[in-house]
């Protein structure tokens, strides 16, 4: 089975929100891309659709909360190692995006967060091979540092 992921995220400023996500190494669909919507374009199965909150509002009868003030979702993603976690935080922070809380290190897990300069929130993460495999426990266990 194929499965395409599409985000919405809701945005005060479509084209900030544009710039910010190309600096964090995204491109941009044109074909779903217009005044009130921008498509992400994160990898061949992962998409951002960036909409303006009142086209957004367009799409549910539920009110829009605001991702400055109140979290609903923290999207994550897994990287290839810990300086790909650093250097994709730091191009965000670069592009006006802010880091809600400091870099955690669990031993197996290394983690950033990133927000959006509209408040969405993202996590950029690295897990050691071996604990993704063995489970974090099993892993630190073996490591003689006992479960976390």
């Amino acid at each position: 089975m194929t499965t395409n992921i599409f985000v919405n995220l809701p945005t005060n400023d479509l084209e900030r929100s544009k710039a910010f996500y190309a600096a964090l190494g995204t491109s941009l669909n044109p074909q779903f891309t217009d005044e009130n919507a921008a498509c992400i374009v994160w990898d061949e199965n992962v998409f951002f659709m960036v909409l303006r909150r009142e086209f957004f509002a367009t799409f549910t009868d539920k009110p829009i909360g605001d991702p400055a003030t109140s979290l609903a979702v923290s999207t994550a993603f897994s990287c290839d190692s810990r300086a790909d976690v650093d250097r994709i935080v730091e191009a965000g922070l670069a592009a006006g995006g802010t880091e809600p809380r400091p870099a955690q290190d669990l031993g197996f897990m290394y983690s950033r967060d990133l927000d959006d300069p509209d408040g969405n929130s993202l996590g950029f993460l690295y897990m050691i091979p071996e604990a993704v495999e063995q489970g974090p426990d099993a892993y630190l266990a073996g490591q003689g540092e006992g479960a976390a």
